[in-house]
């Protein structure tokens, strides 16, 4: 498809991962009035990754959704990459593109203004112009699920930094000393608190004792190494009480580095996505009270502490975010 959509209707929010391409059709006020998914072809060609991207935007085209017409595309999709030329520079998830100019591509393709960002940078947007941070200037954004990502929005804008790396704080570290992250930095809060790291401490609390019952090893079926984060928010669900310590060591772990983040940026609000974050929903209290102690700001506990309005859509309503005042 060559055609433009139109410059009188909604906006398009794509979601780019490794394995998927979500698309969504998202209104002014926010709301995903139709969206589509499709396999993406990370380990192909360039070219595949793109029919895979276009395949799902041209699956919503002609619904009844889009019938107003699609006035921008706005695309989360795997970094590193430059927002500010839509280029996608050198992501591990997405091998097929090195230095692929996607929002220079799909705006020629469909003849609308396109924006790229990270996934992490647009669902801080959507949740400011839309979701829990509505009407907050200062704004933090964590989503916390396979790995911990960040953003960061000041005044309605995604804070970039000089060359668009700001906003990783997945990759502060509370411990120099701590475990090699994947990034090649040493006890960053990504290895220590994201999804992995509470099934591998899981794991470890079977291997100091293997004679421990719980709620966790039924679920995985006696085979500690099915252990995964996700069984132990299950056990936790149910009661179980070796699963609420291993989170009560995780809101440990996550508690100061939140201390940092407020000390450097004093927001006005903090916003927790993702599964490991719905997960921990039930501790955010005690998150609440421990942060004064790990904080040098007299103000921390004014600070809001709220739960994620998008969930798995998040990707979908962040692309959208990015193209909103194109609307």
């Amino acid at each position: 498809m060559t055609e433009s959509f139109g410059r009188d209707g909604n906006v398009m929010g794509v979601d780019i991962g490794g394995t998927k391409v979500a698309v969504g059709i998202v209104n002014d006020k926010g709301e995903i009035v139709a969206q589509g998914r499709r396999p993406m072809v990370a380990n192909g060609t360039a070219e595949a990754a793109l029919e895979a991207v276009s395949g799902a935007i041209d699956s919503l085209v002609n619904t009844n959704a889009a019938q107003g017409g699609i006035q921008s595309i706005g695309i989360c999709a795997p970094g590193p990459l430059d927002p500010r030329s839509g280029v996608v520079l050198n992501p591990p998830n997405l091998p097929c593109w090195r230095d692929f100019p996607l929002a220079e591509i799909i705006a020629g393709k469909y003849r609308v203004p396109v924006r790229v960002d990270n996934d992490a940078n647009a669902a801080a947007l959507a949740e400011t112009r839309w979701g829990a941070a509505r009407g907050y200037r200062y704004v933090f954004y964590t989503c916390i699920g396979t790995g911990i990502g960040t953003g960061i929005v000041l005044d309605g804008n995604i804070y970039h930094g000089k060359t668009g790396s700001a906003g990783e704080g997945g990759h502060v570290s509370i411990d120099y000393r701590g475990p090699v992250c994947g990034c090649g930095k040493r006890g960053c809060i990504e290895i220590l608190a994201a999804g992995p790291a509470i099934g591998a401490r899981a794991r470890a609390k079977f291997d100091d004792n293997s004679s421990r019952q719980s709620a966790i090893l039924e679920l995985a079926r006696g085979d500690v190494a099915r252990i995964t984060g996700e069984l132990v928010g299950k056990a936790y669900a149910a009661g179980d009480p070796l699963a609420r310590e291993i989170l009560e060591e995780t809101v440990a772990l996550l508690t100061p580095w939140l201390g940092n983040i407020v000390d450097l940026l004093d927001p006005d609000v903090l916003v927790m996505g993702g599964g490991v974050a719905a997960m921990l929903q039930p501790f955010f209290d005690d998150i609440r009270s421990r942060l004064p102690r790990w904080c040098v700001n007299p103000h921390v506990a004014d600070i809001p502490l709220l739960m994620a309005h998008y969930g798995a859509d998040a990707g979908i309503a962040g692309g959208a975010a990015l193209c909103a005042d194109f609307v």
